[in-house]
C-alpha cells in the first residue's frame, strides 16, 4: 500500500501533484456539488431519450415526445398568418389614402412596407432609403415624378421606363451633344449652376435654356413631376452637381430604370411599400 504525505498545517493527504514547491490537497468534492453533477448527468440521459438529440445516418432520433422544433415553427408561422390575415385582407381592399387614415391599418403596413423595402429596394435605394448617384434618396423632400401617397404607389406599381409595364412612367431628355454646340452645351450649364446657386441667371446660357429647357424644366428651372424633370434650383442632383457632371447630363444623359412592381409582388404588397416609403418624411 502506497503511503500518502499529510499536509503538516491542514492534516489533509496531498495528491502527490507538486508545482513550483506548492503541493495539491486530495479534498474531496462538496456533497451538494457532487450530487448537482449526478442530476445534470440524469437530465441529459432523460433528455435523450424525451427530445430528438442523437444523429443518425439520413436522421436523428425523434423522442418519445415526439416534439420537432420544425413543426413547433410551422404551428408558430401558421398562427401568424391567421393573425394578420384580417389586416392583409382590409389593406388589399382599401386604396393608399384609406389606409393612411387609418392608424391601425398604416401602422400595419408600414411595418409590412418596411420589410418588403429590404428585400426589393434596399440594392438600389440603400438600407436607410438614402440612395446613391443614379438613385433617388426617399427620405427627402424632392420627388421626380411627385410625392403624394398616390403618385408613390403609382410609381413603385409600374416603374420607371420599364418595357414590360404599358403603364409605366415615361420620359427622355434628349442628347443635346447632337443638338447644341459646345459652346451653347456650355453657357446652359453655367446657367443651370447660377439657378442652383443664386447666381446671375441673365447670362447667355438663359436663351438657350429658354428654347431648349424650359418646356420640361419649367421657365425657372423648378421642374415638372407630369414629365419627370427636376428641381433645377435646389441642392438635389441624381448624377452630380458640378458643371462637369451636369455638361455630361446634358450632353449624352443617362436614363435610370426602375422595375414595375406590381406584377412581381401584388398590389398589397406595393400599397404597403408605398405607406412605408411616405413615412419616411420626404412624401407630401
Amino acid at each position: 500500500m502506497s503511503h500518502k504525505e499529510i499536509d503538516e498545517i491542514s492534516g489533509v493527504a496531498t495528491t502527490g501533484h507538486e508545482w513550483d514547491g506548492i503541493k495539491e490537497l486530495d479534498n474531496p468534492m462538496p456533497r451538494w456539488w457532487l450530487w448537482t453533477f449526478y442530476a445534470t448527468i440524469f437530465w441529459a440521459l432523460v433528455y435523450t431519450v424525451a427530445y430528438p438529440a442523437w444523429p443518425l445516418v439520413s436522421a436523428a432520433t425523434s423522442g418519445m415526445l415526439g416534439w420537432s422544433s420544425r413543426a413547433d415553427l410551422r404551428t408558430q408561422m401558421a398562427s401568424a398568418e391567421a393573425a394578420r390575415g384580417d389586416y392583409v385582407a382590409a389593406v388589399g381592399k382599401a386604396s393608399v389614402e384609406e389606409i393612411l387614415a387609418d392608424d391601425a391599418l398604416r401602422q400595419f403596413a408600414t411595418s409590412a412596407g418596411a420589410a418588403a423595402f429590404k428585400v426589393n429596394c434596399v440594392q438600389c435605394h440603400g438600407s436607410a432609403a438614402a440612395g446613391s448617384p443614379g438613385y433617388p434618396n426617399l427620405n427627402d423632400d424632392e420627388w421626380l415624378w411627385g410625392g403624394t401617397p398616390e403618385e408613390i404607389h403609382t410609381t413603385i406599381a409600374h416603374g420607371i421606363r420599364f418595357g414590360g409595364d404599358d403603364d409605366t412612367r415615361l420620359s427622355e431628355m434628349p442628347a443635346f451633344g447632337g443638338i447644341l454646340s459646345r459652346e451653347e452645351i456650355d453657357g446652359v450649364v453655367a446657367h443651370v449652376v447660377a439657378l442652383s446657386s443664386g447666381g446671375d441667371v441673365t447670362g447667355p446660357g438663359a436663351e438657350i435654356f429658354a428654347n431648349n429647357c424650359a418646356a420640361c424644366h419649367g421657365g425657372a428651372g423648378k421642374g415638372n413631376a407630369e414629365f419627370g424633370a427636376p428641381d433645377l434650383t435646389d441642392a438635389i442632383w441624381l448624377y452630380g452637381s458640378g458643371p462637369a457632371a451636369i455638361a455630361a447630363q446634358v450632353r449624352q444623359p443617362r436614363h435610370g430604370v426602375m422595375p414595375a412592381w406590381q406584377a412581381r409582388l401584388g398590389e398589397t404588397t406595393v400599397k404597403e411599400l408605398a405607406v412605408y416609403v411616405h413615412s419616411l418624411g420626404g412624401g407630401r
